[in-house]
Formats: C-alpha cells, sequence, structure tokens
C-alpha cells in the first residue's frame, strides 16, 4: 500500500500470534504518516470482531501507531475528559487492504483522573501457554510496558492534552472540507 495521504481512510486489522483475524475497524482517517508513525481518528465507525459480531465506536478517538514501539495508543474523547486504551502490539504494517498488527493480549487503560490499569493479564497468560509465545516476545513485550507506563507518567506524545487538541481540531479541519 502506498502511504496514505491526510484525509485518506484506511481500515485497521488486528490479529491474533496464530494469524487469526481479531478484529477490523473500517475507516479511521489518516491525519499524519511519517517514517515510522501513524496518527488517525475514528468517529463512531464500525468494527466487525472475529465472530462477525459488529458494533460502533462511541465516541471520536485519536490513534497513534508506531514502527517501533510494540503498542498502540487510542484516546477516546469523552465529556469527562480523555481515556485511553492502550493495545500491546507489534509495530503496525501497511499493505494494501489496511494497517495490521498482532494483538498480544495486554492492554494498559488510563482513566481521565489519570488512574492506570494493567488488564487482560489472565488472558495473555493463557494465549502465551495456547500459542507457546516465544520468550522472546515475552521479554518485549514486558519493557515495552514499561516505556507505555513511562510516556504516561511523564504525559509524552499522545498522552498530552495539547497533542489530543491538536490532532482532535486537524480531524474535525479535514471533516469540514470534504463537507
Amino acid at each position: 500500500m502506498q502511504v496514505p495521504k491526510e484525509g485518506n481512510y484506511i481500515a485497521i486489522q488486528s490479529y491474533k500470534h496464530d494469524g487469526s483475524l481479531h478484529r477490523t475497524w473500517k475507516e479511521t482517517m489518516v491525519l499524519k504518516t511519517s517514517d515510522n508513525s501513524l496518527i488517525g481518528c475514528n468517529d463512531h465507525t464500525l468494527v466487525t470482531e472475529d465472530d462477525g459480531r459488529h458494533w460502533v465506536t462511541r465516541e471520536p478517538a485519536i490513534i497513534f501507531f508506531h514502527k517501533k514501539y510494540w503498542f498502540n495508543v487510542i484516546a477516546m474523547i469523552r465529556d469527562n475528559g480523555v481515556a485511553y486504551y492502550c493495545n500491546l502490539a507489534t509495530p503496525y504494517a501497511l499493505d494494501r487492504q489496511a494497517l495490521k498488527y498482532i494483538d498480544y493480549d495486554l492492554d494498559v487503560k488510563v482513566f481521565p483522573d489519570g488512574e492506570k490499569r494493567l488488564l487482560d493479564v489472565d488472558e495473555y497468560k493463557a494465549h502465551s501457554a495456547y500459542w507457546h509465545y516465544p520468550p522472546e516476545i515475552d521479554h518485549v513485550l514486558k519493557e515495552n510496558v514499561k516505556v507505555l507506563v513511562d510516556w504516561i507518567n511523564q504525559g509524552k506524545g499522545p498522552f498530552s492534552q495539547a497533542y489530543v487538541d491538536i490532532w482532535y481540531q486537524r480531524y474535525q479541519e479535514l471533516l469540514h472540507r470534504r463537507a
């Protein structure tokens, strides 16, 4: 896939370690691409689960993917503030169909009040045993949890209110141009 341009829409697909499709977001507007990252926005986007169930995202969300880090960040813009959902996952890849990554179950949720929670530890352990995650994957994921928590604590990148404001404003400008 050619690198998508600002204002283009792309699909996002998450996979499991065995290569099976886990979840698909139908349309994400690209806000910025660089050699190593992609920033986009989902807003009431259709999501399809691996079992065929569908749902629609409830609020606008700024998304951040990187080719170096083993996590991606979803900054959900809510009435009571920004909440973050961070997937521990492979760096992303782009092909003709979508932006793709492997989801490794562990998630970090950050609430608008700053509370942090590591989620799905049991799911990670079960899938690690089931799919025989190599020790290298386990090590990389644990190291990236540390990096992620450091970013959260420092308000770095997507964890800055200014970052969310700038990219949400850019999304609204691009939407207005299309209207």
